[in-house]
């Protein structure tokens, strides 16, 4: 049987294997995954050139159209050279490539005080020349050996792994891998299901002999925890309350209550995710400051900040063995969810666990650079007012102490650990920004809700200039929060802004467009006001079919909003009112939504931060107009959500782009970690059934992101399966040559990739995976 020749698009960059039914896909492909590749920056416009001088002369100052159609001529160039995977290039070309390669590796070190790259995300604002960076001068991630010692920046990384290109341990071929990650991740089959394709892949191949992939579904998840790779084993510590207890009458049941609390190794999470090679190209080793020719700031990623610049000064200072290593911000997220309402409100509380040195988009992608860290406690019941308040507060700093002390000693002493370019470094840790919402934010800030985590104003004058002191305002001065025991960390300049809850749903739908429906029903009556609204909701219903244009067929009125329902609805809601409020109305949602569309952008300058306080600024001007509508008789000064909009500026100086550490983040993760995983079990104690999932599906990514790096997975599985095909078909004919015999081509080469499963009529025990480790950890009230 011939086999057809089915070749897709594949991804032009090197050992990334992915493939594509169109160009459409690619091209967002490339724009997500690779945006900072070399694919992207070798373009005929100086100013995209990468490791290259700022241009001088006539041509110096080409406008933004001629770069822009640089790049898009050779990111042209690259897809159509994605669409033959037999590509006909010359030698020469080849050569050129390999030579541009080895150029770069030699002067990386040269030009790491003067980095280049790319313009992408920074919503029509191009830079003037070139970009450069400004990296730390003492904790700048020098290269290391493997014992830590420092080796010329020359110096090729080792090989990823001493395999030859076609172990697929613990798999035992292409086939076999990509079966289960089909099956176990990509479609979530039942068990039942698995073992009846199992055994039709059985009957399929009964006249030739050929084995299915697996038996059944044990011997598929028993290959899974096979897997070395990406292995975290979860274990448990219980928590008990150890303050006075009364004596004059019965001790409550929270009292002696034992709260369990199950987590991963935070210290093999993030030694799993340095090691990771799919973030070789989207990854920062070194905090810096990049500038434009006009030496114009630039803030984008984590790193890129100000937080990042301080922490590397301060572990500097502590001392000289420090200088040369490579600082890793560790960032925390956490967000209580349920995952169903009808059986129980089934609560659980995730705590979230992320690399600071991976690029913004690389987190909100989730591309395994945001894993689950654990399960917190949740006590339950109405009499946590008063002390037990307090104690379940605390609950919450202990637990997530207790989970984060593997990293500790690593805070303070550096440790050899594998980054994802392949390279060794010495590695310092320490705590980085808290994404949260705000009721996670007044947690993990012990604060008092209502007020505000970072600055120290009274929950009455949020809307007015000046400061107070902490003790007087909102603290709750007798917890002690997880911050405490770590070294170089404090809470409240740890919390980051929330684009989420804050600006798109919180101030934008929960505030301005409900107060229009308030105001229209107090200037013209509830039968008139109804009347304008629906005039509101026609226009929006009438907007036209664009590209990034959503259709709200209903308007804007239904009940279950999202945050993309209301990011969908800026863009057509000025339009809808203009004409049918007041203008100042119509000027204060510009003003808004402008400050919006500027903290949402993946880099901003020291340009757009004038523009974005200026944009807030006039918002509290125009604002007023609901004060005296009668609308907010009582002004703004409570309301702590529009009181976070004052505090974006410093997000942006202190953690760069804030769409980097938005609550979406975690919100997105809670599908992946939790509600499918809860949905796959059993419903009966479903948390262990979740846990193993959630280990399950690291190690199937963990071991993706290895073969791809050997590049074991380049094409499509048919592509792979033909090009194995031919090639053992083409070493068989040699051999025969050799030995001067004929040979049957295609007897020879099944045999020689075809392979037979041994049966033994043995069932084989599935791995446990999880193992309990109980201590107890006391909670002091």
């Amino acid at each position: 049987m011939v086999l057809p020749r089915h070749y897709k698009l594949l991804c032009p960059v090197k050992n990334c294997g992915q493939d594509f039914y169109n160009k459409s896909g690619l091209t967002k492909h490339i724009n997500t995954r690779h945006a900072n590749h070399n694919i992207l920056r070798r373009s005929k416009s100086p100013e995209f050139t990468a490791n290259a001088p700022p241009a001088s002369g006539p041509d110096a100052n080409n406008n933004d159209e001629s770069d822009h159609d640089a790049l898009f001529d050779d990111f042209a160039d690259a897809l159509w050279d994605a669409t033959r995977p037999n590509s006909d290039r010359t030698d020469s070309e080849e050569d050129e490539e390999d030579e541009e390669e080895h150029h770069e590796g030699e002067e990386g070190h040269i030009q790491a005080e003067r980095q280049q790259h790319p313009d992408i995300g920074r919503g029509g604002e191009h830079p003037k020349g070139p970009l450069h960076r400004d990296t730390h001068t003492y904790i700048n991630g020098c290269i290391t050996d493997e014992a830590g010692e420092h080796i010329h920046p020359s110096n090729p990384p080792p090989p990823l792994t001493s395999k030859p290109a076609s172990d697929w341990t613990p798999y035992n071929d292409r086939i076999q891998f990509e079966m289960a990650e089909f099956l176990y991740k990509r479609t979530q089959l039942s068990q039942p299901n698995v073992d009846w394709l199992m055994d039709a892949f059985t009957a399929f191949g009964y006249a030739t002999g050929t084995p299915p992939p697996f038996v059944n579904h044990d011997k598929m998840h028993s290959t899974i925890d096979s897997t070395t790779l990406g292995d975290a084993p979860w274990y448990s510590f219980s928590a008990q309350y150890t303050g006075s207890r009364p004596t004059d009458h019965k001790v409550p049941k929270w009292m002696n209550a034992s709260y369990d609390v199950w987590c991963q190794n935070p210290h093999t999470i993030i030694r799993n995710m340095l090691a990771n090679p799919d973030f070789k190209d989207e990854f920062d080793p070194v905090p810096y400051k990049e500038f434009d020719n006009d030496e114009v700031r630039q803030y984008s990623n984590l790193m890129s900040g100000d937080w990042a610049w301080r922490q590397a000064d301060l572990i500097a200072q502590e001392s000289p063995n420090n200088h040369g290593a490579m600082f890793t911000p560790i960032v925390l997220g956490s967000d209580k969810t349920t995952v169903s309402v009808a059986t129980g409100q089934n609560e659980y509380y995730p705590l979230y666990i992320s690399l600071g040195n991976v690029t913004n988009g690389v987190r909100r992608a989730h591309y395994n650079a945001v894993a689950i860290l654990g399960f917190l406690a949740i006590p339950k019941g109405s009499s946590f007012t008063g002390t037990p308040c307090k104690f379940r507060r605390q609950l919450f700093h202990s637990s997530i102490s207790t989970m984060l002390q593997p990293l500790r000693p690593a805070m303070s002493v550096p440790e050899v650990a594998k980054c994802p370019d392949g390279h060794f470094r010495r590695v310092i840790y320490g705590l980085g920004p808290y994404i949260a919402d705000y009721l996670e934010q007044v947690l993990a800030a012990c604060v008092v809700q209502g007020w505000c985590p970072l600055c120290p104003k009274h929950r009455t004058q949020l809307d007015q200039p000046g400061e107070a002191l902490w003790d007087d305002y909102g603290v709750v001065g007798d917890l002690v929060p997880f911050t405490n025991d770590f070294p170089r960390a404090d809470i409240h300049e740890l919390l980051s802004g929330d684009l989420l809850h804050q600006v798109i749903k919180g101030t934008f739908k929960d505030h301005l467009v409900t107060w229009v429906g308030e105001y229209l029903h107090l200037e013209h009556g509830e039968t008139k006001g109804n009347q304008i609204l629906d005039e509101i909701d026609r226009r929006i219903a009438l907007a036209p079919a664009f590209p990034a244009l959503r259709q709200f067929h209903k308007g804007r009125d239904f009940k279950q909003w999202t945050g993309d329902d209301s990011k969908a609805l800026m863009k057509v809601y000025i339009p809808a009112i203009t004409g049918l409020v007041p203008e100042q109305m119509v000027k204060m949602f510009s003003s808004f939504i402008e400050f919006c569309y500027f903290a949402r952008r993946s880099v901003l300058t020291d340009k757009s931060l004038k523009q974005l306080e200026a944009a807030i600024k006039s918002f509290h001007q125009h604002r007023k107009i609901f004060v005296d509508t009668q609308v907010r008789p009582d002004g703004f000064a409570s309301l702590i959500r529009q009181h976070s909009v004052d505090h974006y500026p410093r997000h942006i100086c202190e953690f760069g782009a804030p769409n980097g550490l938005c609550s979406s983040i975690t919100e997105s993760k809670h599908i992946k970690a939790v509600k499918e995983p809860w949905c796959r079990s059993s419903r009966f104690e479903a948390l262990g059934q979740m846990l193993l999932t959630n280990q399950r599906l690291d190690k199937l990514a963990a071991a993706r992101a290895d073969f791809e790096a050997q590049g074991m997975l380049v094409g499509s599985l048919l592509y792979g399966v033909v090009q194995a095909f031919e090639l053992a078909a083409s070493e068989a004919i040699a051999r025969a040559a050799s030995m001067g015999g004929p040979a049957d081509n295609g007897q020879l080469a099944l045999g020689h990739i075809a392979g037979t499963e041994e049966e033994d009529g043995e069932e084989e025990a599935e791995q446990g995976v999880t193992t309990k480790r109980n201590k107890q950890v006391e909670v002091l009230i």
